[in-house]
């Protein structure tokens, strides 16, 4: 609680001069009970807490997901003792901006945007999420049954549909893939090695580009796969997998108080059993959280200096 603050000179007004008249004596005791509710208004004020502004990456429709989450928020509210205020980003690129530009406190987001984030604005990871039973999952790359493609030397002068030029296991880690194979060395050389690159946007729009014959392959996260109905998905296959991406994150600002960093990383990871358990439905549909650091990041932030996602040097922001 906080203490009521002590306001030099009040002792002085409270005492009247013999001289005073009675109808001076009866305004000062109207005046100093108001002046002494205004002042401790204005201590109280003074000393509340800012709202905690969190930034949600919308896959699909955003102020759908800003609905799906309230839940949530009200959750957090009632945790925190204090508001929670919430957008949606509709791409990646945003979600950084919003933690370097200090318009978000906390981030909802993937390890690659993390490690610009954690590179742009000195930003750090709290939790990783846990989904289908895991800290880390793949991305690969899928093609249709009937195309003949069995490798990805077979992809060469193919169109491929990435998800967004800064997603993880949308982009980074299927161009390793196509390196690891010893089919590229750098990002610009996917330029080259397919006929052209396109950037769908999402998970689900890139796995229907191949699905619907606008591109040759897709390089998605794992569960994109997911995305399609029953028939669909026996008309698709893939032929690689990265290797294992770190799960997405929840990222605060630098500078949040500690106090409140440790209040909001217990409420979330208090999700994971219990009677609010179920909340977790609303934040993509993930099966807890695991506390993870920047170590836990470590390889990613190695594979986005190889492909220039970040500078081959230096420190993150102070």
């Amino acid at each position: 609680m906080t203490a009521m603050p002590r306001f030099r000179g009040l002792k002085s007004l409270a005492i009247s001069p013999p001289s005073l008249r009675d109808e001076n004596r009866k305004t000062l005791r109207v005046v100093l009970p108001a002046l002494l509710f205004a002042l401790i208004a204005l201590a109280g004020a003074a000393g509340a807490q800012e709202p905690l502004r969190i930034v949600f990456i919308a896959y699909e429709n955003p102020d759908q997901l800003v609905e799906n989450v309230e839940p949530v928020i009200d959750y957090l509210e009632g945790r925190l003792g204090g508001e929670v205020e919430h957008f949606a980003a509709t791409d990646y690129a945003a979600v950084v901006e919003a933690l370097r530009h200090g318009s978000a406190d906390v981030g909802f987001m993937g390890p690659l945007q993390y490690v610009m984030a954690r590179r742009q604005a000195g930003a750090y990871p709290i939790l990783g999420e846990i989904y289908n039973g895991s800290a880390t999952y793949v991305a690969r790359i899928f093609v249709r049954k009937d195309s003949g493609t069995k490798t990805l030397a077979d992809l060469e002068g193919k169109t491929i549909a990435f998800v967004d030029p800064i997603s993880s296991s949308g982009y980074m880690y299927p161009l390793d893939a196509f390196k690891s194979a010893g089919l590229i060395r750098t990002r610009a050389d996917a330029d080259t090695f397919f006929k052209r690159v396109y950037f769908a946007g999402g998970d689900e729009q890139a796995i229907r580009a191949v699905l619907n014959r606008f591109v040759d392959a897709a390089g998605v996260g794992q569960f994109a796969f997911g995305l399609l109905r029953g028939g669909e998905r026996d008309q698709v296959v893939h032929v690689a997998e990265s290797r294992p991406i770190p799960s997405h994150c929840v990222v605060v600002r630098k500078d949040l108080d500690a106090g409140r960093v440790d209040a909001l990383r217990d409420a979330l990871l208090a999700l994971n059993e219990g009677p609010n358990h179920g909340l977790l439905e609303h934040l993509y549909g993930v099966d807890g959280y695991v506390r993870v650091d920047a170590s836990t990041y470590a390889e990613v932030e190695d594979i986005a200096r190889q492909y220039d996602f970040i500078p081959a040097s230096g420190s993150p922001a102070p």
